[in-house]
């Protein structure tokens, strides 16, 4: 290949910068391939070969076809990847179908407005301004039969804010031989869709046949359970965004950058203490949800939090009786003795002895799921738990950190006097609710809109909710 340089980039015949643009391998000409310029090039020059400056594929006139080279699809690659690193690309407006078919993705730079772009969005803050009313982002699903438990998390995952700015501002670079099959295709898709404006129901049908495709255990019409697709989707959504990341290890337990592990992966810490050398063997494991036992099920539960007088615990507000939030991760944190028929190994003692075993956070993830278990199976009786389940607006996770395990005393979390930390606090957004029987029920789930406002979405269907709604919910 003889590399020339080119003063400018368009047809050397209409002066035409787009329209398929081709350059000669013969000698220095740029023709149009639309208008058949680079044909009539070829046809009186008789230089047969051209290659497209937009794709980088080479054309033979006399095959009359793109031929196949791999060190020249492999150099395309190459020289595609420094152009939009080098050049400050101003985004326009293209669908989603266009950035898969042309393979933009995100392969430009990050967008930075202008100085006078500062100063017009400066004078007319409107452009800016979403107004408490506004209904943009609300959209109903259509139930395609039996698909309410992908309706309502689906519904929680377009109002994760750090999830949707990432689709919305198209971080996805899509590697997959066939973007047709990627789920984070579709869910960006998906995304436009719900901030589109547009009022009418959504049908979820391609996210439906892509999540039958990924993930077969959940494939058919049968009624299936919400928690079961949330783990499923966002297995399948860590899968394929997997070439996001370019090979950088995050600071995550999962050791993946892609936007999944950044926002839903924590680290929970396991620590293993012999009852003989008191010895502590600790592991830290990835999770994306904290799944919770609850009052009422065949395990043995934690006693009810001391503010069960009626006091406020952590932001959550007790009623006599009632089981909290709290409660629940209070007893999931709560040292167990593994007892003599779970004898572990240990380092130490270098022999199988009884030991104490104790969950704790060790790294909180930005969106933390709770999974309240109330399905139960076991080998007498499948049944629901309908045992409610207290929920606070903002929760603080700072007496069930790794750090805080020094400050427990019997297992009850003793709050240090200068807990200012903020770093450990979650605010309330989305909630999933199921009514109903386990062999016949139905999914719902309340989402939260700007700041304060919460909306009830039922499929089809958006309503107006108030926060006593949302947090009298069964949960």
């Amino acid at each position: 290949l003889f590399l020339l340089q080119a003063k400018s980039c368009i047809c050397h015949m209409c002066g035409a910068h787009l329209n398929r643009l081709h350059s000669c391998l013969y000698c220095v000409f740029f023709g149009c391939f639309t208008k058949k310029h680079i044909h009539e090039h070829a046809k009186t020059k008789r230089h047969n070969l051209a290659i497209d400056l937009l794709y980088g594929g080479i054309y033979c006139f006399m095959c009359q076809d793109y031929i196949y080279d791999k060190d020249m699809e492999q150099i395309a690659k190459e020289e595609q990847r420094k152009a939009w690193k080098l050049q400050a690309f101003t985004p326009t407006v293209v669908s989603h179908y266009q950035c898969t078919m042309t393979g933009i993705g995100e392969k430009y730079s990050t967008w930075e407005p202008t100085k006078r772009e500062l100063e017009l969005l400066r004078h007319n803050p409107k452009r800016r301004k979403i107004t408490t009313n506004c209904t943009i982002g609300l959209r109903g699903l259509i139930n395609l039969g039996n698909t309410c438990f992908m309706n309502c998390i689906v519904q929680a995952l377009t109002h994760t804010p750090l999830l949707r700015d990432f689709f919305l501002s198209d971080r996805h670079k899509c590697e997959m031989q066939s973007p047709s099959s990627c789920l984070v295709c579709e869910m960006s898709t998906l995304f436009q869709e719900f901030y589109s404006g547009h009022r009418s129901p959504h049908i979820p049908y391609r996210l439906l046949h892509l999540v039958w495709t990924h993930a077969r255990h959940l494939a058919g019409y049968e009624q299936q359970d919400a928690h079961e697709f949330l783990i499923a989707a966002l297995d399948v959504l860590h899968r394929h965004c997997k070439g996001d990341d370019n090979g950088k290890k995050a600071n995550n337990p999962n050791h993946c950058n892609c936007i999944i592990d950044q926002i839903f992966t924590g680290g929970l810490q396991s620590d293993v203490t012999c009852q003989v050398c008191h010895g502590v063997s600790t592991t830290i494991d990835p999770f994306w949800d904290i799944s919770l036992d609850l009052p009422g099920s065949s395990t043995p539960f934690w006693p009810l939090s001391p503010g069960s007088d009626g006091s406020v615990v952590n932001g959550e507000s007790h009623v006599s009786g009632t089981t909290t939030l709290t409660d629940c991760l209070r007893r999931f944190t709560r040292p167990e003795h593994l007892g003599s028929s779970a004898k572990i190994k240990c380092s130490g003692c270098h022999s199988y002895q009884e030991s104490t075993k104790q969950l704790t956070m060790k790294k909180l993830p930005i969106v933390a799921c709770f999974h309240l278990k109330r399905f139960e199976h076991s080998a007498k009786l499948r049944r629901k738990i309908t045992t409610y389940v207290s929920f606070p607006l903002e929760l603080d996770m700072t007496p069930f950190m790794a750090s805080s395990k020094e400050s427990r005393m019997n297992g009850q979390y003793q709050q240090p006097t200068d807990s200012l930390n903020n770093d450990n606090k979650y605010s309330l957004f989305a909630v999933v609710n199921h009514q109903g029987t386990l062999e016949s029920g139905h999914y719902t789930s309340f989402i939260r809109q700007h700041k304060d406002q919460w909306f009830k979405c039922d499929d089809a269907i958006i309503t107006k909710a108030s926060i006593k709604d949302v947090l009298d919910s069964e949960g």
